[in-house]
């Protein structure tokens, strides 16, 4: 499988983050980028560097001035002397708040509801390199039409057109899925990381030509806590094109793979020109959320069922965090997904 990837992906690397009242471990290291690099070496993947060409693909998906913000934002903070190390938002609006403030901590909160995105020196070549990955990776499938690994880190599928949230900054998927419907028309996103695709609704909720179906916890008992329930299901022109599959704690293989088959029903009721699958990991068994119980088997067995759908197909990685278990969670999947599709 050709697999697409840029190094700039590993400038962001944050060691923490604030959550329950107080710093812990950040989930989205450096490391997980070098695992599934390592990974698809050691399978002998062909594996290109994105060029990183294409900044207009990513205000298609994203407000211009949220992303002038991302790049420009460690700088203004980094001009402040007795401002921390990190780039934290300690503010945030709510549905009664309806303007933005041109105060660095106001606009910071603006573009963040939690504090959950972290933002070091690195942080914008790392997430403009993820969404260049996705670029490409759409590129490179509309020119061939065989599967294609977008190899993105940080993950994008929580973010919002102006909005941070999830360790999530640019929304990689939707970003790819934007360009992929100039080739193929209608496309179908398939999202099985553990957490709902919010973002991603968000982004074509009204949209005809984009179908989005999300397998996840369920969100009254996990983040994204706001999205992601059954009767979510789109508006206007995209009524009926979102369709949301929350599951129980702890959902083993077998219930899974029953979401998977359904969304795979409703793609190809949707009839798209290609699909792209929005891949975390999170959902493992081993993985340190704890959230599912999905085994190397059962990510095996979604890569055939997916595989079988038999449209042009991107891969787009979500999350999935760090654990032993981590690079044979993609191996199982990407070898499940080529052989099947062979």
């Amino acid at each position: 499988m050709l697999v697409i990837h840029h190094p700039d992906q590993a400038l962001h690397d944050p060691e923490q983050v604030f959550r329950t009242g107080r710093f812990v471990d950040q989930p989205d290291r450096a490391e997980r980028y070098r695992i599934f690099l390592d990974t698809v070496r050691q399978d002998r993947h062909e594996i290109v560097e994105a060029p990183l060409n294409r900044a207009g693909a990513v205000t298609e998906v994203h407000d211009p001035a949220y992303v002038e913000f991302l790049r420009t934002v460690h700088a203004r903070w980094a001009a402040n002397p007795g401002y921390g190390p990190v780039v934290i938002p300690n503010v945030h609006p709510t549905h009664r708040m309806h303007r933005k403030p041109t105060e660095l901590l106001g606009e910071l909160g603006w573009y963040s509801n939690s504090t959950s995105c972290p933002i070091t020196a690195g942080t914008w070549p790392a997430i403009f390199a993820s969404t260049q990955v996705a670029v490409h990776g759409a590129d490179r499938l509309a020119s061939a039409a065989a599967p294609v690994y977008a190899m993105c880190r940080p993950p994008g599928h929580h973010a919002y057109p102006d909005l941070m949230t999830g360790v999530c900054y640019l929304n990689n998927a939707a970003i790819a899925a934007q360009q992929l419907t100039r080739r193929f028309g209608k496309v179908a996103i398939v999202d099985i990381d553990v957490h709902h695709c919010n973002g991603t609704q968000f982004i074509f909720w009204e949209r005809p030509d984009v179908l989005v179906c999300s397998i996840h916890v369920d969100p009254r008992l996990s983040a994204p806590y706001y999205a992601g329930h059954a009767d979510e299901t789109g508006e206007g022109a995209g009524t009926g094109l979102n369709f949301n599959q929350p599951l129980p704690w702890a959902t083993p293989d077998p219930l899974w793979i029953e979401a998977v088959d359904a969304a795979i029903g409703r793609v190809r009721g949707f009839a798209p020109g290609a699909l792209v699958v929005s891949l975390g990991f999170d959902a493992g068994e081993h993985d340190p959320v704890a959230t599912f119980k999905i085994t190397d088997a059962g990510f095996a067995e979604a890569g055939r069922r997916l595989a079988a759908v038999a449209l042009p197909t991107l891969l787009v990685q979500e999350g999935g965090y760090l654990s032993p278990s981590l690079g044979g969670y993609l191996r199982s999947f990407l070898r499940a997904f080529e052989h099947q599709a062979i």
